[in-house]
């Protein structure tokens, strides 16, 4: 397959993701993810797809609003795994008190490893490597 037509499909996954989370549904965001994932958190220990799924529920029950954004850094195909570092920024409303909010952005660096199961583009591994919240 050619690249274009890969970085179209997974550009179209990244937005139903990016869709997902501002709408704090986990199990639409969890969808792009193999069930054999392995998720590696920015200096935390690797997690399965079942335990990121209940973290990032967790994560978004105390989130008001999230608002994403990424670009990606670079590509690349080998062995039928397509990996792309992308940048991502998100910025979060957190409930403060009953009816004050508090904003927070994160800023990360993430290496995907995507490959076509069964027709489908789903995310194998996932790296955080940079991380930095204000």
């Amino acid at each position: 397959m050619e690249t274009d037509l890969i970085i179209s499909a997974i550009n179209e996954l990244h937005q139903k993701a990016n869709l997902a989370l501002e709408n704090k549904d986990a199990t639409a965001y969890a969808a792009m993810f193999d069930d054999g994932l392995n998720f590696t958190p920015y200096e935390k220990p690797n997690i399965n797809k079942r335990d990121f799924t209940i973290d990032l529920k967790k994560y978004l029950s105390g989130i008001k609003e999230i608002h994403s954004s990424y670009y990606r850094i670079k590509s690349s195909m080998e062995d039928d795994v397509f990996t792309e570092k992308i940048a991502r920024k998100s910025v979060l409303l957190k409930p403060k008190m009953l009816i004050l909010s508090k904003k927070q952005t994160i800023q990360t660096e993430e290496i995907y490893h995507w490959k076509n199961i069964k027709g489908e583009w789903k995310v194998i591994a996932l790296e955080i490597v940079l991380e930095e919240k204000y």
